[in-house]
């Protein structure tokens, strides 16, 4: 099954949404903002993606600006800032047949969904 981490307010996030849907396979959507990653949820997405945390901050979004920017920060502090702000997570996450991507561009989603 498909797993899409979605925010419904954010137009890419919507594109790669469609592009699930379109593939007519199953899959489930989880609005992470509504109900927040824990630490081990996020660390098991990280690994599916073969990333660190650094690697899904978006780093222009306005709390990113104001609190971490410019910061000393450890992989631990970076997950820590995920979790307690999870707006910060680059979306979407597609994750089909344990492999992952981000889906920007939504060509990615397409592509591992062909697999």
């Amino acid at each position: 099954m498909i797993t899409i981490y979605h925010n419904p307010r954010c137009r890419k996030s919507r594109e790669g949404l469609a592009v699930v849907e379109a593939s007519g396979k199953p899959f489930k959507v989880v609005k992470y903002l509504d109900n927040r990653l824990s630490k081990s949820e996020l660390q098991q997405i990280l690994a599916t993606l073969s990333m660190g945390p650094m690697e899904i901050v978006r780093k222009q979004e306005a709390i990113w600006k104001s609190e971490f920017k410019g910061k000393e920060m450890s992989e631990e502090m970076i997950l820590n800032a995920l979790v307690e702000h999870p707006k910060l997570i680059e979306r979407p996450i597609v994750m089909y047949n344990q492999k992952g991507v981000i889906g920007r561009p939504s060509e990615n989603i397409a592509d591992l969904l062909s697999d």
